[in-house]
């Protein structure tokens, strides 16, 4: 599972004339950023490149440069010399984004990568796969525009929420600084990214928080497919509440349970330093991070609820009853 060399990806697009990139489903706005930040880099190179996420880009994430550039679907019969994907841990989380195509080469920075591309760069300590472009694009032969390192800021920002996540690091921060000198404004990003919202979001909250329970050290609560409708929200996303929930200061854990169409539910965690719920995910043939992971499960919302609830509950108390035992 050796990364693939700098020298590597720099002839990788060095011989390519024609890029498609992609990243995963419900995209966040390290995989926009990600996206958008590789993919103007590229263009600005002269190659022809396609982005595409099979969500497409929700109205939150509509303030970056080039979002229309961003489509949902590519055509079979379209040829390509190169297919990258970026921020996703497994090939499933791209959707159906890129069709039946090989992966040349997979970006990502979450614990839980499968090395799936042909040639894979996963750095783990890497706070957003943002971060690990705005490190290495120069070395690839890569040029920093003011709409790339905006795209870039943004994946930063959004994935360590406003720089306060426990994995942040100081090459994070000055790579965000180099961001700033390369033009992209920070408080005007984070205000965006992370402040503002539509009355729309914040109405599709209430109804999960007034359905929030708590037991002992453990929240969690649910968004149903007539909470959506109720709410005139159109993502299939929970509008970023997993960040509203993670302030909870009287848990350890938090879990986000969000009915899908395809009879399927989105599940989130996210946990307090300590607790790993990236094994809870990867359980469920998901991923993520220590500190925030999820999980795409079959079922229906009640069936799905009752056996994360259960096996996240079990994870609890072994890893409280650990702590008392090594006298934490």
């Amino acid at each position: 599972m050796n990364n693939a060399s700098h020298e590597e990806i720099r002839q990788l697009f060095n011989h390519a004339d024609r890029i498609l990139l992609a990243s995963h489903v419900r995209p966040d706005g390290d995989a926009i950023g990600s996206l958008l930040g590789l993919g103007l880099s590229l263009e600005d190179a002269g190659k022809e490149v396609v982005m595409v996420l099979s969500d497409g880009v929700t109205a939150n994430f509509r303030f970056m440069s080039g979002y229309e550039k961003i489509c949902t679907k590519v055509s079979d019969d379209k040829s390509f010399d190169l297919v990258i994907t970026l921020d996703a841990s497994d090939p499933e989380r791209i959707g159906n984004a890129i069709g039946n195509r090989n992966i040349d080469l997979n970006i990502d920075h979450h614990v839980t990568n499968l090395h799936f591309g042909k040639h894979n760069l996963v750095d783990p300590l890497a706070t957003a796969t943002s971060e690990i472009l705005a490190e290495h694009l120069e070395s690839w032969g890569l040029k920093f525009t003011k709409p790339i390192a905006e795209a870039l800021l943004t994946g930063l920002i959004t994935d360590t929420i406003g720089f306060r996540t426990s994995n942040m690091s100081p090459k994070a921060l000055k790579l965000g600084a180099k961001l700033m000198e390369a033009g992209a404004n920070l408080p005007d990003l984070y205000n965006k990214s992370l402040i503002d919202r539509s009355y729309a979001q914040i109405n599709y909250w209430g109804y999960a928080l007034e359905k929030m329970e708590r037991k002992d050290r453990l929240v969690w609560t649910a968004l149903t497919l007539a909470d959506r409708k109720m709410a005139g929200y159109n993502g299939n996303d929970d509008a970023d509440l997993n960040t509203l929930l993670s302030s909870i200061a009287e848990c350890d854990v938090t879990v986000l349970f969000v009915e899908q169409n395809n009879h399927h539910v989105k599940v989130s965690w996210r946990s307090k330093p300590g607790f790993n719920v990236s094994e809870l995910a990867f359980s469920f043939n998901g991923g993520g991070h220590p500190a925030a992971a999820g999980a795409d499960i079959e079922g229906t919302l009640e069936e799905v609820k009752k056996d994360v609830l259960e096996k996240t509950t079990g994870y609890l108390k072994k890893i409280t009853k650990g702590k008392i035992n090594n006298g934490n």
